[in-house]
């Protein structure tokens, strides 16, 4: 590696790297948004050609629609697909007859996705073997906590996510303070450092960052980095890794975004991993970007979450990191970077690092969280920036709190996005009857994804309690039992908790008429946003 000016380095700003993201049309034409535009216009159309061209066969063309939709919606009927989605799919159907269906076979086929399947299964367990199948850690779960266990061997079974001992496992309550814990370990790294980001963005925590990866790399160092496509048109140029590269630093964008070819491009990666040395690592909700850190304020205050984990368990994050480098780069050699942490002696409890994709039939990440749930003595304690449900999630918290489980959900005061807010309210009023408690965060935005029990369980991690993060993205989390950062947790929930007002059904019949209609509507077509 040609070696740098290490002066200069440390001067490196975001500005003379990044420009701001290409929008406004670009990102129409890039975004599920301009797929269904086409599918209307197709539908309009296909409505319009039997009128203008085809009247003579007006009959024969009809009786071949009805009989293609009543074939698209028996495939449908009979499909795996969840109870709340079948609802969905047949309303687009009956309101774009054809056209829905054509579109419905367009997302299910997932055209461009089997090679990727095909890739991610392969490669996932040939870098997978590098970890034991049953671990110490889960053998000595087993005979604790035999139902903790038996959560454990699902999780392994759908990728191999073993269960580790003897990693300490530090909770931020807020992305400032995971931003300086980072950059600390960042400045001690010694062989090598992997990032895995969903968003990565201009600013000072990026620049800082950047400015300690150049150096490092410099220094020769093995750092790689690695963010989602969507980045190209929202935060990021489309020459930002060749712009990387000449810092040395090795750079893969995942799934480049690419209008109408596939819809594989709707599987993001929303992961957040960062790796140092095989020996720390980060995991959380907390992006490369300012409003993370409240540098800047976008959404009021931004209520963040991660954990940071030092000891075996790294080894995890590691191999999950090169499980997503290896789909785009398929020289991809694990073993020599899992196994450096040392098992850290006073860290009682157990440690899950688990991962979630969208190409396979596991929901896990949903499932797990409905463990919470249906195992919970006394409390779960929920913090989530979006609530879009399906009737399976919605039953279990129902269900939670039927049983006088004290659930509590804080969501945000001030909303990213306005749809996802609207719908979330139109399930209030069926959570408040069943004694579920919400709260609204006022000062600002909740973008944390935590879940907390009893005192003993918890997960964080980078998923939302939304369609997309349950069925769409590939996710990844931190399951921790008995780690005495559990207390921290619960003690965060709690604090941010005074921050919030509680909502009641008064409140959510008060509720703005358009503000309700529209979350009415959205909640029909919820599983495709």
């Amino acid at each position: 590696m040609p070696e740098k000016n290490l002066t200069d380095l440390k001067d490196i700003k975001p500005m003379m790297l990044l420009k701001k993201g290409r929008k406004g049309l670009f990102r129409v034409l890039f975004s599920r948004t301009g797929i269904i535009l086409l599918f209307f216009l197709l539908g309009v159309v296909l409505i319009m050609l039997p009128v203008h061209w085809l009247a003579e066969w007006l009959p024969q063309y009809v009786g071949l629609a009805v009989i293609v939709q009543f074939l698209m919606i028996l495939f449908l009927i009979n499909s795996e697909m969840n109870a709340t989605s079948k609802v969905t799919w047949l309303l687009v159907m009956l309101v774009f007859p054809l056209v829905g269906g054509f579109f419905y076979l367009y997302t299910r086929r997932d055209l461009g996705s089997r090679v990727v399947r095909a890739a991610l299964v392969d490669r996932s367990r040939k870098i997978r073997e590098v970890l034991p199948e049953e671990s110490e850690g889960y053998r000595a779960l087993k005979l604790e906590s035999p139902s903790t266990a038996a959560l454990a061997r699902y999780i392994a079974g759908t990728g191999n996510y073993p269960v580790f001992r003897n990693t300490a496992v530090s909770f931020y309550p807020l992305g400032e303070y995971a931003f300086e814990a980072m950059l600390e370990d960042l400045r001690k790294a010694e062989h090598f450092i992997f990032l895995e980001f969903f968003i990565i963005d201009e600013g000072k925590m990026w620049g800082d960052i950047l400015a300690v990866l150049a150096q490092k790399a410099a220094e020769g160092l093995d750092v790689r980095v690695m963010y989602d496509g969507t980045c190209e048109f929202s935060t990021l140029p489309h020459d930002y890794p060749d712009r990387l590269r000449a810092l040395g630093i090795q750079c893969k964008v995942f799934s480049p975004m690419t209008p109408f070819v596939s819809t594989y491009y709707n599987y993001r990666d929303h992961r957040k991993i960062m790796v140092i040395d095989g020996k720390t690592a980060y995991n959380g909700g907390v992006n490369l970007a300012d409003e993370y850190i409240n540098a800047i304020d976008k959404y009021g205050h931004w209520k963040d979450t991660a954990v940071r984990l030092e000891g075996p368990g790294v080894d995890g994050f590691t191999v999950m990191f090169m499980e997503m480098w290896g789909l785009v780069d398929q020289t991809v050699d694990v073993d020599r970077f899992v196994g450096h942490a040392l098992p850290v002696a006073d860290a009682p409890g157990y440690v899950i690092p688990y991962g979630d994709n969208p190409m396979d039939e596991d929901k896990v990440g949903e499932n797990v969280y409905m463990d919470f749930l249906y195992r919970a003595k006394s409390y779960v304690h929920i913090m989530s920036p979006y609530l879009i449900l399906d009737d399976e999630m919605l039953s279990a918290l129902k269900m939670a709190g039927q049983k006088g489980i004290d659930v509590k959900l804080i969501l945000p005061g001030i909303p990213d996005k306005k749809i996802p807010y609207d719908l979330a309210w139109s399930y209030f009023s069926s959570l408040i009857r069943s004694r579920v408690k919400i709260y609204i965060y006022d000062p600002g935005f909740v973008h944390a994804k935590v879940f907390v029990s009893d005192d003993i369980r918890a997960a964080v991690g980078t998923i939302n309690l939304d369609y997309r993060s349950l069925y769409h993205h590939f996710e990844c989390a931190t399951y921790l039992y008995k780690v005495p950062c559990i207390s921290d947790i619960e003690a965060d929930f709690q604090e941010t908790l005074r921050r919030c007002h509680q909502v009641t059904e008064a409140e959510v019949r008060s509720l703005n008429k358009g503000a309700k209609a529209a979350g009415w509507l959205f909640r029909m077509i919820a599983p495709l946003l």
